[in-house]
């Protein structure tokens, strides 16, 4: 009762935050690369959250193709509108994703997924990147590191992300970063950020 309890309180407090979309990314290190554990990692998570976004991220196992099918079929189930895997876009058109979520060293992919019908995301860490992103066109982009993350560099902080936002209003920008706490998507809510993406708070 205590565990139901706690996460009927957890789907509440989500549920009132500011219309803030929350963008789920996984991660072989949290939901393992075991099929069955992988599966009842991903259920736990989608029935604990309010999940908008889900991006299937897996840069090392040697079944990627299988945990990808296992993704989208769960988070289908659980009615996720926009689901994404990340970086390969022959994988999202062959298993039928709704996008892909596209790493900083592949803005010249943009125009590729956007043929293959795929909605695009792009991660960005600098202005000049996000400067790229709006001549291009992208439906969406994560601007990071917001919050300190191990191996990710210098946070830049809310300030920095309340400047993005001001500066590219046009953008739908995802704060990325950090983000484990629900203090810190409060601080995220008084920018003018489009949403938060994290993989560890929704752990």
């Amino acid at each position: 009762k205590k565990g139901v309890s706690f996460a009927y309180s957890l789907f509440y407090l989500e549920e009132n935050m500011k219309n803030i979309k929350s963008y789920l990314i996984t991660d072989p290190n949290y939901f393992s690369n075991n099929p069955e554990k992988f599966e009842e990692k991903l259920r736990a998570v989608l029935k604990n959250h309010k999940i908008d976004f889900a991006c299937f991220r897996d840069k090392s196992s040697q079944n990627i193709e299988e945990l990808a099918k296992i993704f989208l079929q769960i988070c289908k189930e659980f009615k996720i509108e926009n689901i994404f895997i990340n970086s390969n876009i022959t994988l999202a058109t062959k298993l039928g994703f709704d996008g892909v979520h596209l790493n900083s060293q592949q803005f010249d992919k943009i125009e590729n997924a956007k043929k293959s019908n795929l909605i695009t995301i792009i991660s960005c860490h600098t202005l000049k990147e996000l400067e790229n992103s709006m001549k291009k066109n992208i439906d969406f982009v994560t601007y990071s590191p917001i919050f300190d993350t191990p191996n990710k560099g210098k946070a830049k902080g809310v300030e920095q992300l309340n400047e993005a936002t001001k500066n590219f209003p046009n953008l739908k920008i995802f704060a990325l970063g950090g983000i484990i706490k629900d203090e810190q998507i409060k601080d995220i809510e008084k920018t003018k950020a489009y949403g938060f993406a994290s993989i560890r708070y929704f752990i």
